[in-house]
């Protein structure tokens, strides 16, 4: 007996030391550790004392604290970064869809500021500002070595004022300079309309009203073609929408799915977490779906995307997305300030994180470039074009009833509004005639 328990004190002694021995060096590198922080931020503390006491000016000590937080953060990722009190103020105003710039969503890439998307309707997209486009120079001066944040205040301004941006773009042999007029940009998040029998839902940003002006949207065109029944499909565009709310892009997925998860958000700790499952319910009851992208579509543009297409719910046609596949998350700050933060990643219902690859298209479509002025293509007037029809004397068709003959006039001015849509905009014509396909396909109810 006393053997037994000699032996099982042996082993529990054993392993005390055993954990002693682990812990003592854990502890010794969390403290040296602490230590090494401690003097770092005491090295900081005299950089700042010295710059306050010998600097060749006098300097503004807010600004080189707020200066110092901001470096901290857009060393991190280029989504992270301070936001002064007027910033944070005028992140609050975007998000409810109003606010005064040239309507540019942008970030920094080798040192200079590229363009994710210019936004519909506003100075930058009538100026011509295309996705992937990079300025360098505003109003002469050079933005290589300035922040993001440093670079984009150089492009505000009154409303009113002009500005003049440099851009190279890929294609052009040279830089061009472009003129734009600021303006007080106020976004509408959907903009619905019928073309044919395919409803056209176009996404600008997420935002507030994202999601409410998309299901009043559809409602209207829906009600406008006579019933869900007279509806083809949907193409929900979202080319050149650079993001914007995580919950607005759960709900606009949500809209479209009956079940199944919709996004995951994964950060550092595993608690950090969290899932996003749709709930019953499809606007479009079923009807077939087309999602298009392209180089501008980023962030909660690419979740809606990748939750659609892992769902087997939409055909998303276009050109690979933007590849923002992170969280930012805004935390208010003493002062009224605040500071964004990169969070966590997201993944789509299949597990693939999007962050750098971005959502690759199940039919890969580019838009053709407009041909420049004087390189239009001249009208086809082979002989080989005419008909039977256009021949003098032909014969008329006598077993057609006016019915007939009226249907077949309608769906040859389809037809033609259909052409000249692909002159238009190849990318969404491409999206209807993929509809038409599918709805061919669906065995019909009789």
């Amino acid at each position: 007996m006393n053997k037994i328990l000699m032996a099982a004190f042996g082993g529990t002694l054993a392993g005390i030391l055993a954990t002693t021995q682990l812990v003592g060096p854990l502890v010794a590198q969390e403290t040296e550790r602490s230590s090494s922080v401690y003097e770092q931020l005491d090295l900081f503390g005299d950089i700042f004392e010295r710059i306050r006491s010998q600097y060749v000016e006098d300097v503004n000590e807010s600004d080189l604290i707020e200066a110092a937080i901001d470096g901290m953060l857009t060393s991190l990722d280029p989504h992270s970064s301070y936001l002064s009190p007027e910033d944070a103020a005028d992140m609050r105003v975007q998000t409810r869809g109003e606010f005064g710039g040239l309507g540019i969503e942008v970030t920094q890439e080798d040192g200079f500021v590229k363009v994710v998307s210019p936004i519909d309707g506003t100075p930058a997209d009538d100026a011509g500002i295309e996705a992937g486009d990079f300025i360098t120079h505003v109003d002469g001066e050079s933005v290589l070595g300035l922040t993001l944040d440093e670079a984009v205040d150089m492009m505000r301004g009154p409303v009113g004022s002009e500005i003049i941006i440099t851009v190279v773009r890929e294609g052009e042999a040279e830089p061009f300079d472009v003129s734009i007029i600021r303006d007080t940009i106020t976004l509408t998040a959907v903009r619905s309309r019928l073309q044919g029998d395919t409803v056209v839902l176009r996404v600008t940003t997420f935002n507030d009203q994202t999601f409410s002006n998309l299901e009043e949207g559809l409602s209207e065109q829906v009600e406008a073609a006579g019933g869900m029944d007279a509806i083809e499909g949907i193409v929900l565009d979202l080319r050149n929408n650079p993001g914007g709310l995580l919950n607005q892009a759960i709900r606009v997925s949500d809209a479209f799915l009956e079940k199944g998860e919709i996004v995951s958000t994964r950060g550092r700790q595993p608690e950090d977490g969290d899932r996003y499952n749709a709930t019953p319910g499809d606007l479009a009851e079923g009807k077939p779906i087309v999602v298009l992208i392209n180089g501008g579509s980023a962030s909660a543009s690419e979740i809606v995307a990748g939750a659609l297409q892992d769902h087997r719910r939409a055909i998303v046609v276009g050109t690979k997305s933007f590849g923002k596949g992170s969280v930012q998350t805004v935390m208010p700050l003493r002062g009224d300030g605040a500071m964004r933060l990169t969070t966590a990643r997201y993944y789509t219902p299949s597990g693939r994180s999007i962050q750098s690859l971005g959502v690759s298209p199940d039919i890969v479509v580019a838009q053709p470039r407009r041909p420049v002025a004087g390189e239009e293509e001249e009208e086809q007037t082979s002989p080989f074009s005419r008909s039977e029809a256009d021949l003098r004397g032909s014969l008329g068709n006598d077993s057609l009833s006016e019915d007939e003959i009226q249907q077949i006039e309608e769906d040859r001015a389809k037809a033609e509004a259909a052409a000249e849509l692909r002159e238009e905009d190849y990318q969404l014509a491409y999206a209807i005639d993929i509809l038409k396909g599918l709805t061919a396909l669906q065995p019909s109810d009789d």
